[in-house]
């Protein structure tokens, strides 16, 4: 698996990945942004305050805070994305892979129904594990524990669903629980990591298309 991750993360860089990766990184910064500027937008609108050091100070806090929360917002936003382009990912890497069976886009409905789906439990666990920030160590294993087994789920089922069933993907899933669930905190890991998270949906992309070739070829 960690040579999967190792392969992965290099081929994130390579030139074969470079537009793809940058038109996802630009998305994710711009998303970001935009969020940014209306969660300050909202508190400076909602908050006044006469004296101008109370003004400057909460600038600052509200900057920290937005920086903080960014970091919590960058999962649920990176999986959004990993939608719009894990088809153009995924035939790349399978390209790499000739003579092995080429997998399917799935239907547009199809993908937007289950990449909403992925965004919307990816939100909802991390704004948990936000709240849950002046729990000392609490949060860390939230976030951790979380991002793993539901990044390795859902970027496992939207790679192997190119090749198979829900049904098949489901009892395939099950089946390797636990290898998926550590390639998820490889993931988690990443996405934990400020700037270099952008990367998240190309990476985790490529990660899981090979590791799904790797079980696939355990079950024949």
């Amino acid at each position: 698996m960690l040579r999967d991750a190792f392969a992965a993360f290099a081929e994130t860089f390579s030139p074969d990945y470079r537009r793809v990766l940058l038109r996802s990184v630009g998305f994710a910064v711009g998303l970001l942004v935009a969020l940014g500027i209306g969660a300050h937008y909202a508190l400076t609108y909602f908050v006044a305050l006469d004296l101008r050091w109370a003004e400057i100070t909460l600038d600052i806090v509200a900057a920290f805070g937005i920086f903080i929360a960014a970091i919590f917002l960058v999962p649920p936003v990176t999986s959004l994305i990993a939608g719009l382009f894990l088809d153009d990912v995924a035939a790349q890497v399978e390209r790499g892979f000739p003579g092995e069976p080429e997998g399917q886009p799935l239907p547009i409905g199809r993908s937007l129904f289950l990449t909403v789906k992925f965004f919307g439990v990816m939100l909802a666990v991390n704004l948990v594990a936000l709240l849950l920030l002046l729990v000392p160590g609490v949060n860390l294993v939230v976030f951790y524990v979380a991002n793993g087994y539901l990044l390795g789920r859902e970027y496992f089922q939207l790679a192997a669903m190119r090749y198979r069933d829900e049904d098949e993907v489901a009892l395939l899933r099950r089946h390797h629980a636990g290898a998926i669930f550590l390639a998820g905190l490889i993931i988690a890991a990443v996405v934990s990591v400020p700037i270099l998270n952008l990367v998240t949906p190309v990476f985790a992309t490529i990660f899981m298309v090979r590791l799904h070739k790797r079980l696939s070829r355990r079950e024949y």
